[in-house]
């Protein structure tokens, strides 16, 4: 009962500030793109990152809420994905100077966010084997 009611929240905190942050992105692209330069186009672009502040806090909360063993798991499962992003970070950069093209920062956040998803559902199916 306490875990549903943890991930329910978790999910909603979550949920909201990446809509929020959706829709300061398509703002900040829409409108703060094709502003003149200058310290209020450099915070309306900047923008966006009010939701990712948000995101932080819900997944900090999510950590002080689980349990020990779930938060064990989750920190270990991010532990493992930031070292398949920086192995893949610096694979990438090899292959930029053999005249791969350059890839844009939001490629390693995607790629972070991907292997965590990956490296839970993996630990999980494997935890699930030895269950059995």
């Amino acid at each position: 009962m306490h875990e549903q009611r943890v991930a329910k929240a978790y999910l909603k905190e979550l949920g909201a500030s990446l809509l929020l942050y959706m829709v300061l992105l398509v703002a900040a692209i829409r409108y703060g793109r094709p502003m003149d330069e200058g310290l209020v186009r450099t915070l309306v672009l900047l923008s966006p990152m009010l939701g990712f502040g948000l995101a932080l806090w819900a997944i900090a909360r999510h950590f002080a809420r689980v349990d020990e063993y779930i938060r064990r798991f989750l920190l270990e499962s991010v532990a493992l994905a930031a070292a398949i992003t920086a192995g893949l970070s610096f694979t990438y950069g090899f292959l930029e100077t053999a005249g791969f093209p350059r890839l844009s920062m939001f490629a390693v956040w995607c790629v972070l966010c991907g292997a965590t998803v990956l490296v839970c559902a993996l630990r999980r199916l494997l935890n699930r084997a030895e269950d059995q």
